[in-house]
Formats: structure tokens, C-alpha cells, sequence
């Protein structure tokens, strides 16, 4: 309870957001860093909130990319022994003891999923999505995977579940994969901006906090 309590007072305010999923162990060097930071420039530049696990990494790349052209970049952080530190790039971060909270938060503010290159976690994530999905408990926002290479047996095991009947054939038209920004950001904005009723605004607005909530005055996406 308190972990859902300090998400909702630090996140009340955020806007609609797109959550980025991705690995904390990838380096700056790394490729992938520069494909999420330039993700996150992307989708702040459409008026969203860039959201992540707040930790380092392509989390990293992703907040980044937001912060350097002036967008919102928010994390919800872990408490780990390793790897999970907030990184520098967040306007706003909430540190979260349990995992489903995290997961809940991550899902909650989010009108979009980008899954970049990552591990278990980064699975846990995309598939928590994908079916809450696929039995209507959310919106059919849109889901993203980025890095095909890396994701290339993962898209063939999930065409191979629709093909033995394990899902049905439309459940594979839920995850669309590119490594362009372009085509991404396309997605997203005809699967996550017009069906939701979403639109820029062109005032600030302000809020009065009722449970001390921590708020953003910037222009951003509102909702009709």
C-alpha cells in the first residue's frame, strides 16, 4: 500500500505517457543506447511523457533522449543490490520496493509500449502488457518491439503460438516490430493519439495537489 501510495502522489500529474522498456545493462557504446535515446527524443517530441524503469541503460538512453529536446522523462525505480540506480535524466522518479507495484505504475500512465533489447525483466514487462492486452483488462494501446535482430526468435515463437493455437492469429497484430523511428512513431501516433481521444494542448495547465503530488506546468498531450 504505501508503494501504490507514493507512486500515485509522485505520478498523478504526468500526462498520458509511453512507457520504454529496455536492458540497465547496455552500455553507452552500445547501438541500442543510441536507438532508445533517440525513441525517447521521438516520443517527447509527439507531447508524451516518457516513462521507464528509471534505472540505467537503455532506461538511460531512453530519458535522455526526452530531457535533451525539453520533453518529460519520468521512472519508476527499483530497490536492488545491483543495476538499479535513478538515473540522471528524470524530471520526476518514485524508488518502489515491489515489483507488481512497479509493473502496475509502468502500466497505469501509459498509452503505449516501446520494448527495446533486454532480459527477463524486460520480458516480464512486455508480456504483462501484451496480455492484460489480449483479455481487455487495458485498452488496446499499441505495443512496439524495437531490435529485431536481438527480438527475431521471440517474434517467431509468438507467430509459432498463434500458429499451433495458443493465441489467436489477431493477438500476433498486437505487437508491431521495426528498428525504424520513423514507422514507430507512425504506430504509435495512429494506434495511441487519435483512437483515445488524445490532442495537444495549448495552454498550461495547472493543478492544486490533494495529496501532496509532485505536478508538471508544461504543455503537453491532455485528454478531450
Amino acid at each position: 500500500m504505501r508503494d501504490f501510495l507514493r507512486g500515485f502522489r509522485v505520478l498523478h500529474f504526468v500526462g498520458p505517457c509511453v512507457t520504454i522498456f529496455g536492458s540497465a545493462r547496455v552500455k553507452v557504446d552500445n547501438p541500442y543506447y543510441e536507438l532508445a535515446r533517440k525513441m525517447g527524443a521521438a516520443i517527447a517530441q509527439l507531447g508524451f511523457t516518457v516513462m521507464t524503469g528509471g534505472g540505467p541503460g537503455l532506461m538511460e538512453a531512453a530519458n535522455r533522449g526526452a530531457k535533451e529536446i525539453g520533453g518529460r522523462s519520468v521512472g519508476c525505480s527499483i530497490e536492488l543490490p545491483v543495476e538499479q540506480q535513478p538515473n540522471a535524466y528524470l524530471d520526476l522518479c518514485v524508488t518502489l520496493h515491489h515489483f507488481f507495484v512497479r509493473k502496475a505504475l509502468l502500466v497505469k500512465y501509459s498509452y503505449a509500449f516501446v520494448v527495446m533489447p533486454g532480459g527477463a525483466g524486460t520480458l516480464d514487462e512486455l508480456f504483462e502488457a501484451l496480455t492484460l492486452i489480449q483479455t481487455g483488462k487495458i485498452k488496446n494501446f499499441p505495443i512496439v518491439i524495437m531490435g529485431t535482430s536481438y527480438w527475431k526468435e521471440l517474434i517467431d515463437f509468438i507467430n509459432k503460438m498463434a500458429e499451433v493455437g495458443m493465441i489467436s492469429r489477431t493477438d500476433v497484430s498486437l505487437v508491431y516490430a521495426t528498428d525504424s523511428i520513423e514507422d514507430a512513431i507512425a504506430h504509435i501516433r495512429s494506434n495511441a493519439i487519435e483512437p483515445f481521444g488524445l490532442k495537444l494542448r495549448t495552454r498550461i495547465r495547472r493543478h492544486l495537489p490533494w495529496l501532496g503530488e509532485r505536478g508538471f506546468f508544461r504543455n503537453g498531450l491532455g485528454q478531450v
